[in-house]
């Protein structure tokens, strides 16, 4: 996918490194305050395309799962970018534990992996995207927005 057809189809199939290049070309376009939720099963891809947006958003540090930290904040010219993965939290009684409001009311850039755990607690997604496997194709996701 090439140009402006990358955001203006509501959904793709995209190689890993086309996933890298949609995600790096998406967080170019940020724009702080935004929340950006990630769904799909494990390995979907969810925390490669949040190291690309970080990276597309201006982030040069190494960004890394926070699956065990749950909450990662890197520093980009723009403004900070908050990576959670909340897959480890059982519901969003346990929000107030991981620094939650900090990250939310910031004017920054929210990377949301398994957003539904956060229950009513999360603001209106800017962008919701979706990711999941393709049958017969381990190196291909099916992308949606």
């Amino acid at each position: 996918m090439r140009g402006a057809e990358r955001f203006t189809r509501p959904s793709a199939e995209l190689t890993l490194p086309e996933l890298t290049q949609w995600g790096e070309a998406l967080g170019a376009r940020l724009e702080a305050p935004c929340v950006v939720t990630l769904e799909g099963d494990l390995g979907a891809g969810k925390t490669t395309l949040a190291q690309a947006i970080a990276r597309g958003y201006g982030v040069r540090d190494a960004v890394t799962s926070p699956t065990f930290a749950i909450v990662h904040e890197y520093h980009a010219p723009r403004s900070p970018v908050f990576h959670l993965d909340l897959y480890r939290l059982s519901g969003p009684h346990q929000l107030a534990n991981i620094g939650w409001d900090d990250a939310i009311f910031a004017k920054a850039i929210l990377l949301v992996e398994w957003p539904d755990r956060a229950g009513g607690q999360l603001l209106p997604a800017t962008h919701a995207i979706s990711l999941a496997h393709v049958p017969d194709q381990p190196d291909v996701r099916s992308l949606s927005w």
